[in-house]
């Protein structure tokens, strides 16, 4: 018998300063639409990857560079985009351009992402494996 998905659950946080309601709910259209921009910041993975890399402290672009395999001008135009939504911070030091995470929040968030994909990929291997049992089962049957 083949499972259908499980839906992950929300954490449930109680007490007064953890309402369940959710609080995007109540935002306006306007702010609804910066919450969306912030995420789509974070949705390309070349981002993703100057974000990661910037996890162990400030960089200039040459290290980012270096630590990415991605090209100079595709690392500064994805910097300034970063830089732009509140992400990272540039700070001058002579000559270099030192970049850092502005927020830790990020990583946080990303971990976030991270765990409940997992979670996902899992449920999906056992309902694969369960799928291949079924088919080993009908394939006896036939033979």
């Amino acid at each position: 018998m083949v499972s259908t998905p499980k839906p992950l659950a929300a954490p449930t946080q109680t007490g007064s300063d953890c309402p369940e309601e959710c609080l995007l709910a109540k935002l306006p259209p306007s702010a609804l639409k910066l919450v969306a921009e912030f995420f789509k910041v974070l949705s390309e993975a070349s981002r993703l990857q100057i974000v990661c890399t910037l996890r162990s402290g400030p960089k200039n672009v040459t290290q980012i560079i270096e630590a990415t395999g991605l090209g100079q001008a595709n690392v500064s135009k994805h910097l300034k985009i970063l830089a732009q939504a509140g992400i990272v911070t540039r700070q001058q030091q002579g000559v270099c351009v030192f970049y850092e995470i502005m927020n830790p929040f990020v990583f946080e968030l990303c971990e976030l992402v991270c765990n409940s994909l997992s979670i996902q990929i899992q449920q999906q291997a056992e309902q694969l494996g369960e799928l291949d049992a079924f088919r080993q089962l009908r394939d006896r049957a036939s033979s």
